[in-house]
């Protein structure tokens, strides 16, 4: 139960930071391209580069600051963190063929069912 409240507080804090910064980046840069959405992605594969591979790794934090910060406040902040992490680790265990079917089933897949859920929406409008 304790892993479930950590990730439950942690997801509500980099929920919130992924509303902040998405809404900050806007102020800066032109509404024509999903800056703000980049910008958490981007930050969110930063940080849990630097927690697994080097916090982790060198066991500086125990699992439970683990599952706070990468499954909690990374995926809170963007579920793109979880991909980029996984990605990489095939890509530095050498699994190429895996890492390029990992980039392809999450990026066509997912813009595939959206695109589905988006068709279906207009049927049913």
């Amino acid at each position: 139960m304790q892993n479930y409240t950590l990730v439950f507080i942690g997801a509500g804090l980099g929920g919130m930071l992924r509303y902040w910064m998405s809404s900050f980046v806007y102020k800066f840069l032109p509404q024509n391209f999903p800056y703000g959405t980049l910008s958490v992605n981007i930050l969110g594969s930063f940080l849990i580069g630097l927690i697994m591979f080097y916090f982790n790794e060198n066991r500086l934090i125990n699992p439970e600051i683990r599952t706070f910060l990468t499954i909690g406040f990374c995926g809170g902040l963007t579920t793109f963190s979880t991909f980029s992490y996984e990605t990489i680790t095939m890509l530095k265990d050498r699994e190429f063929f895996f890492a390029s079917m990992n980039i392809l089933a999450n990026v066509l897949l997912t813009l595939v069912v959206l695109f589905i859920s988006y068709k279906i929406s207009k049927v049913l409008s």
